[in-house]
């Protein structure tokens, strides 16, 4: 063994003798450099630069100690076929560490970059790993033509299996695609208020790299994929109006008729009864033809003046009841006492002496509400009038007939929360004087949003 190290001592001296000296210079190249480096970055003139440091400075020395070894090799007594082995091996393990090095590098520069902009926040795990993939196999192909691998083959597998992928998940694709469209344009952003072309709206709560998440008004989640939206009719009225102080809850009813076993003949029996019968009474004889027939317009008549005029045959009488302006008072008690008002001071002057054939008396009739919530819950005018458009007619009956008369607040609840949740006077006060019998309820729903969206724009 010594007389071997004795005679080929140079052969082994002189290759390590080249890769120490590799090495140290790789050091001090790298000492050097990163202070040069650090320099630079702490000016600020980059913000990314930081991460350049945080991700080459181990690699950077290996990449020296491949340097060394492969320059050893060459000054060495190696066959030329194990001298080339080893080049393509070095070769490899010097294209992985950079694959290794660039994939870690996009990373962190696409999250910081990503991180800023708001829009991109959703898509940041995808866009990363394309990023990984794309580095990983661009990596994979310059390893393969280094060890001499035929390359062409596998790209057209590669060119086939991403057509492959693109026909079997072009709807996600498409809506990838979307949602990068969505994002650059900005036309769409978290926050604003929208209303879909199918009717739907709400607050955009997230565009994803899939779909986009619109919060509805009554707290459901609507998850409209990218390729549709874009491809759909979208309104988007921007960032919420004005907050109201108190939120507004839309209630709805349902009405139970009760027969109370009262009736009567004649007008004197009607009139008697009429004062004592509790209001709910009066309210369902002025209001039942109204939200059973509401397709009629003008103003129809009540339950008296019909039974007065069809049954009794007084058409006078029945006229001067039809006549009265129910919008004109603000209470039940109020509106009993003109009914009663009307028909004694007709009795003054004519006596009774007509009475209903048997069978065909007025009976008196109650009525019962049961009172629901909804879910809509509604903070400005924006979502008062998109609300506005789905309740049922018997929750807009019942903010604006029952909130006036059998709840004795004088004017309906919109005026009232308009004016002193949102200090919007003039517009509570049109909807105040708004006089709801001249309308239909759809109509009158109609109304209403017109006068809203007026004040909106």
């Amino acid at each position: 063994m010594l007389d071997w190290l004795r005679e080929n001592w140079s052969s082994i001296l002189y290759p390590v003798l080249v890769f120490l000296a590799t090495y140290l210079v790789g050091l001090w190249i790298r000492r050097a450099a990163y202070r040069a480096f650090d320099r630079w970055a702490t000016g600020g003139r980059w913000e990314g630069s930081h991460l350049i440091v945080q991700v080459t400075r181990t690699p950077f020395l290996a990449w020296f100690v491949m340097l060394g070894a492969y320059l050893a090799i060459h000054v060495s007594a190696l066959g030329p076929s194990t001298t080339a082995l080893t080049d393509k091996v070095l070769v490899a393990l010097f294209i992985i560490s950079i694959t290794w090095v660039a994939v870690r590098l996009a990373e962190k520069l696409l999250r910081l970059y990503i991180g800023k902009v708001e829009r991109l926040r959703p898509s940041e795990a995808l866009i990363v790993m394309i990023a990984r993939i794309t580095i990983t196999v661009v990596g994979a192909l310059i390893l393969l033509d280094a060890w001499g691998a035929p390359t062409t083959p596998i790209i057209l597998l590669l060119a086939a299996g991403i057509l492959i992928a693109t026909l079997a998940f072009r709807d996600i694709l498409a809506n990838l695609l979307s949602g990068f469209q969505l994002a650059q344009g900005e036309q769409i952003k978290v926050g604003d208020f929208v209303r879909l072309e199918s009717g739907e709206g709400g607050y955009i709560d997230a565009v994803t790299w899939r779909n986009t998440q619109i919060r509805g008004l009554d707290g459901n989640l609507i998850l409209v994929p990218n390729s549709r939206l874009l491809q759909s009719t979208v309104i988007n009225y921007g960032r919420p109006l004005k907050k109201a102080s108190e939120p507004f809850r839309f209630y709805s009813r349902l009405h139970l008729k009760e027969v109370t076993g009262l009736k009567a003949r004649n007008l004197t029996e009607l009139v008697g009864t009429l004062k004592k019968v509790p209001g709910s009474v009066v309210y369902y004889h002025t209001h039942n033809f109204l939200e059973e027939h509401q397709y009629l317009t003008p103003e129809p008549a009540n339950d008296f003046a019909l039974w007065v005029s069809d049954e009794l045959g007084d058409e006078v009488l029945g006229e001067k009841l039809a006549s009265i302006d129910t919008f004109g008072f603000p209470t039940i008690a109020a509106l009993r006492a003109r009914i009663v008002g009307v028909i004694e001071d007709y009795l003054s002057k004519n006596p009774d002496g007509r009475t209903a054939p048997a069978g065909r008396e007025f009976h008196f009739i109650r009525s019962i509400s049961v009172i629901l919530p909804t879910a809509y819950v509604v903070h400005d005018l924006r979502e008062f009038v998109e609300v506005l458009r789905k309740i049922s007619i018997n929750s807009l009956s019942f903010h604006v007939f029952e909130a006036r008369l059998r709840l004795q607040k004088g004017v309906n609840d919109f005026s009232i929360w308009i004016e002193d949740c949102l200090g919007d006077r003039d517009l509570a006060d049109r909807l105040a004087y708004l006089d709801p019998y001249n309308y239909t309820l759809e109509n009158l729903r109609s109304t209403i949003i017109q006068l809203v969206e007026k004040r909106i724009k």
